[in-house]
């Protein structure tokens, strides 16, 4: 019987060289690629571009790709993770364990013999503590199922080496940050395409953890409100309404591409300028006077006016016209602005 490893990719090199020491044994191996709604940039373009990089990768180590998408299992693990957040709102243990539950999953039904993974034993504070890997492959249920290639050496003999598929004295015993050793056992298997480290998961990012917390606070949420944390300027105002400014022509169609049915949309008549959104927060408006709720409205429409002016050519102008509609309608109205100050800027970012 051929042996067969599935190997989580993440495009970075500890995972790239997992695969080829365990290719270099004789072993077949297959990648599995998981692509979800927290990597940088917008919809399908995100993915498509780390996904060319995968691509690359496992052409250059003449294996299979299998790419898959767990976007809403992974946005659903965020919201209430077991194991908490490192230092923004990364969960790392609990999506380390829903990762690997799902390769699980994926290697039984694809008749895989185990499971090989990059981690480097002490290299992220978080999830690759060994208590932390017991836990992980504990509540995935792939004890003994996951190699480790890298830190193979630190760690319990897994089944594939118990039987032989791989040889345990052909692995390694790496630890800590450093990167120098897989710089030059890469040079040695040949390894060049691979992600510098920390070039993925954007809960990492500090300014997009304090969007998405922003947003956690806020009411119910889809993914497609966590695609809009990657775009443009971000602001609230009286907590009614969530204000979105693009910065260039490629956010302004990706703002027009997700405004829905009960949004704002906002742009300047006379001047080159950004694409505003505005959308309702889903617990806001309540349930006051019509009257009131027609002030807030107006209100709303004057500062999202303001912050329009503000990175738009027309800055400098004492008032400028702001078209505003609702989006799938044709028909719009104009309210003069002039934009708004650090001050209120400072006041109303998310």
């Amino acid at each position: 019987m051929k042996i067969k490893a599935l190997a989580l990719c993440s495009g970075g090199l500890d995972s790239a060289l997992t695969a080829a020491i365990v290719l270099d044994q004789g072993v077949q191996v297959e990648a599995l690629y998981f692509v979800n709604v927290f990597l940088p940039g917008y919809k399908a373009r995100a993915q498509e571009d780390f996904c060319r990089l995968q691509k690359r990768q496992a052409e250059q180590l003449g294996i299979r790709l299998h790419i898959f998408d767990n976007s809403q299992a992974l946005l659903e693990l965020v919201c209430k993770p077991c194991y908490g957040y490192g230092e923004n709102m990364n969960p790392c243990i609990d999506c380390r364990i829903l990762m690997l539950r799902q390769a699980r999953a994926y290697m039984q039904s694809r008749g895989f013999s185990f499971l090989i993974s990059g981690e480097v034993l002490g290299q992220r504070p978080m999830s690759q503590r060994k208590d932390a890997l017991n836990i992980i492959d504990r509540d995935a249920q792939v004890k003994g199922l996951a190699l480790r290639p890298l830190s193979a050496k630190l760690l319990k003999p897994t089944v594939a080496e118990e039987r032989g598929w791989v040889n345990r004295d052909k692995l390694f015993d790496f630890s800590g940050r450093s990167r120098k050793p897989q710089f030059a056992l890469a040079e040695k298997l040949g390894v060049k395409e691979y992600l510098t480290p920390a070039g993925g998961c954007l809960l990492t990012d500090i300014e997009f953890a304090r969007k998405f917390k922003d947003l956690s606070a806020s009411g119910a949420f889809d993914l497609d409100d966590i695609q809009l944390l990657k775009l443009g300027r971000h602001f609230h105002y009286r907590s009614l309404t969530k204000i979105v400014v693009g910065r260039d022509e490629e956010e302004n169609r990706a703002l027009m591409d997700l405004a829905r049915d009960e949004d704002l949309l906002l742009k300047l008549r006379d001047f080159v300028g950004p694409l505003t959104l505005v959308r309702p927060v889903r617990k806001s408006f309540s349930d006051g006077a019509s009257t009131d709720r027609n002030e807030q409205t107006a209100d709303m429409i004057k500062m999202a006016a303001r912050l329009t002016v503000r990175y738009s050519k027309g800055k400098d102008k004492e008032n400028v016209w702001v078209e505003y509609w609702p989006k799938n309608s044709r028909s719009k109205r104009s309210i003069l602005a002039s934009a708004a100050g650090e001050d209120l800027i400072e006041q109303l970012k998310i």
